[in-house]
């Protein structure tokens, strides 16, 4: 059993108190995630292609030689094909393609680069973007330039760009987070990268496109669990983290059971 999770569930049980009650369902954590917003929301169609973008949190392992929607090795195995998996469960009757086209490591600038093919060839009706993490943590590892006004512009130009193409586009855009003292994640990285996460939330209002509150909905799934059951690293979501963003997902849908 990984050392960091044992210890963070000893320091969990300890803070909750013998006898406390840890669960709450995922419908919970990310209603109260919601909590005091009015978030919008995405209509679902028929014949809709769903693309889901950004790096290896997206990515998850995908077979990127599988090019068809609805391939279970196309999708990964992470929130997005869970994700998938329920909305082709649900909505057997709309004809839904839904394809997966992070790759791990990207930052926006990588994105606009392989934008023609990855994006707009592919026409889709709902995008959904999560990016940001990698602009902040190869900044700081030295690995990458970039800053949060780079970030920023990039990233609105990325979405001008498309609208101007698809101007019927539905957005969805994920906010990106970390998870404070899992591995990677520490003290260092904040308020810096809030300010990230601030830009990302701008822009989504910016372009009406709905947003997930990926951070409020981890640290509101920390009081379930300690952090390290969700994370591995602080960036990379654990099993039970991948199915926790995609609740998150789907409640960018209206009338979406999450429970």
């Amino acid at each position: 059993m990984d050392n960091n999770y044992s210890r963070g569930r000893r320091e969990f049980i300890k803070k909750a108190g013998i006898g406390g009650t840890l669960a709450l369902s995922f419908s919970q954590i990310i209603s109260s995630a919601y909590a005091g917003s009015a978030p919008a929301k995405i209509s679902l169609r028929k014949d809709d292609v769903i693309l889901f973008q950004g790096d290896s949190i997206t990515d998850a392992g995908r077979n990127r030689d599988e090019k068809s929607a609805n391939n279970s090795r196309a999708l990964g195995n992470g929130y997005a094909y869970m994700a998938a998996s329920k909305l082709l469960h649900d909505h057997p009757d709309k004809n839904l393609q839904i394809y997966n086209r992070g790759i791990s490591g990207n930052k926006i600038y990588q994105l606009a680069e392989r934008w023609d093919t990855d994006c707009l060839e592919l026409k889709p009706t709902v995008l959904s973007i999560l990016i940001g993490v990698n602009d902040f943590w190869h900044m700081v590892n030295g690995k990458y330039n970039g800053t949060i006004e780079t970030y920023r512009n990039d990233f609105k130009a990325l979405l001008q760009r498309t609208k101007e193409k698809l101007p019927d586009i539905r957005l969805i855009i994920g906010e990106p987070f970390a998870v404070m003292n899992v591995k990677a994640v520490d003290a260092s990285w904040f308020p810096r990268f809030t300010e990230y996460q601030k830009a990302a939330r701008e822009i989504a209002d910016q372009f009406k496109a709905a947003f997930i509150p990926y951070q409020s909905i981890f640290d509101k799934a920390g009081k379930t669990a300690p952090p390290a059951y969700w994370t591995h690293d602080g960036v990379h979501p654990s099993i039970a983290g991948s199915q926790l963003m995609s609740h998150g997902w789907m409640a960018s849908l209206p009338a979406t059971r999450t429970g």
